[in-house]
């Protein structure tokens, strides 16, 4: 166990609890509290649960699960006096195939047996509302992006979940309105791709947590407004090798990078049912706004689904655009690894590069380039995940789960169109969606 990150007992000033977190097929954190005195068990032998209402998990008829802890994880939450720490679970004393966290391990592992490490850097974006009546939305700044001062209302509670965020291993880089009226964005800095899963899931419960102390509401939703820009996750990735960035080239990126954006774009269609995994995911990629729709590839071309930032040296890697932060980090981040691990493999070359605004390309020079579109519904993006072996696979035992559970989801929002006799490719935000995504 790591001492430094042991607890103190329950007789001194300390936590006199704590929570077991895991995430379930959405990516929204589950758990149970014990004693602090339990922490030792947690981590050795284990803490039983029932995982029959927990979605995307197993069925009433074969239910026990068993919760382990993982010690590297532990902190203290210093507002509500108690400790969290994730882990993986276990069934019949094997690791339990439908674990997300466990899912990525096993995608780490892959990785490491090509003598790869991957790295990487997440953008989340969220909107603070204050909430009147049902679903009457309140905005309460008139801010834009990078304002500053009198615009932005929010400028202290931001500051506010920077300080907070180190007590919990995360490491804030920068703080800023985002373009959407009281939309915001906190970065932090980059770490192994586990971490990083981890390190999403806590930075959405400080966001939260410190946005109900006062009195806002915070939203990770996708689009959770018409009209308004839509809440992105871009994620900054590279892999290393032996201790040096294999993205690094003589000019540029290397071959190792070229043959994975390659492989990302090879596999982008069906990416999207874990990048964009809800049905509002898709009324955030759309014509008109900084969301790529289009499947391509360039330097500083912020219209393309992939872009490689103009930083050299240790600094080289690439930047997938489509990610929305109502994903499950740890689905998205093993199909991701693995589909850019297939292009390496293979040796795939990346096609469809453009530096041009891609949005403003007519149709037919979009077709001359290669230019694809991602899917426009979950429904399409789940028919691209059946048809795609290299994304499935890396979704494990875990993909039947997903897809019953994600084809259930569409099958409910379909109905409720019906009943109010919406149109299936309506691109307004319905009721229907704020009841089930505001709080993702």
């Amino acid at each position: 166990m790591n001492e430094s990150a042991k607890p103190v007992g329950i007789e001194t000033k300390g936590p006199r609890f704590l929570q077991l977190i895991f995430v379930d097929i959405n990516g929204v954190p589950k758990g149970m509290e014990v004693p602090i005195g339990r922490y030792e068990e947690a981590v050795e032998d284990g803490i039983s649960f029932d995982g029959s209402s927990i979605p995307g998990f197993q069925g009433i008829e074969d239910s026990d699960l068993i919760f382990k802890a993982d010690p590297s994880t532990y902190a203290e939450v210093p507002w509500e006096g108690i400790a969290r720490v994730y882990g993986y679970i276990y069934k019949d004393e094997k690791p339990y195939k439908a674990d997300p966290r466990g899912v990525l391990k096993s995608t780490i592992e892959k990785l490491e047996k090509e003598g790869f490490k991957a790295y990487i850097g997440p953008e989340p974006e969220f909107y603070l509302f204050k909430k009147n009546g049902t679903w009457e939305l309140h905005i309460p700044d008139s801010g834009g992006y990078f304002d500053l001062v009198t615009l932005d209302k929010a400028r202290e509670l931001r500051r506010e979940i920077a300080l907070y965020m180190p007590s919990f291993g995360l490491v804030p880089e920068v703080l800023h309105h985002e373009v959407g009226r009281a939309q915001h964005e906190i970065d932090f800095r980059y770490d192994e791709a586990l971490k990083t899963a981890d390190n999403i899931v806590s930075f959405k419960y400080i966001v939260k947590a410190i946005a109900e102390m006062r009195g806002f509401y915070a939203t990770f939703m996708p689009k959770p407004l018409y009209g308004f820009p839509g809440n992105g996750m871009h994620l900054h990735i590279s892999l290393w090798k032996d201790g040096e960035n294999a993205f690094i080239g003589e000019d540029g990126l290397s071959e190792t990078a070229l043959h994975f954006i390659a492989g990302i774009l090879k596999h982008a269609k069906a990416l999207t049912a874990l990048t964009n995994p809800t049905v509002n995911s898709y009324k955030r990629l759309v014509p008109g706004y900084e969301a790529p729709v289009y499947v391509s590839w360039g330097y500083r071309n912020r219209s393309a689904l992939i872009r490689v930032p103009a930083f050299w040296g240790k600094g080289a890697r690439i930047e997938y655009r489509c990610p929305d932060p109502s994903a499950n980090p740890y689905l998205a981040f093993s199909a991701i690894l693995l589909a850019g691990l297939d292009g390496i493999k293979r040796k795939l070359e990346p096609e469809a590069y453009v530096e041009t605004n891609v949005y403003e390309m007519s149709e037919e020079d979009r077709s001359k380039a290669g230019i694809e579109t991602l899917p426009g519904s979950l429904r399409e993006a789940l028919e691209e995940l059946k048809r795609d072996k290299v994304v499935r696979e890396a979704l494990g035992e875990a993909y039947e789960n997903f897809i019953k559970y994600k084809e259930k989801e569409w099958s409910e929002y379909v109905a409720y169109l019906e009943s109010k006799e919406l149109p299936i490719e309506t691109k307004k935000v319905t009721e229907w969606e704020l009841e089930r995504y505001f709080y993702v």
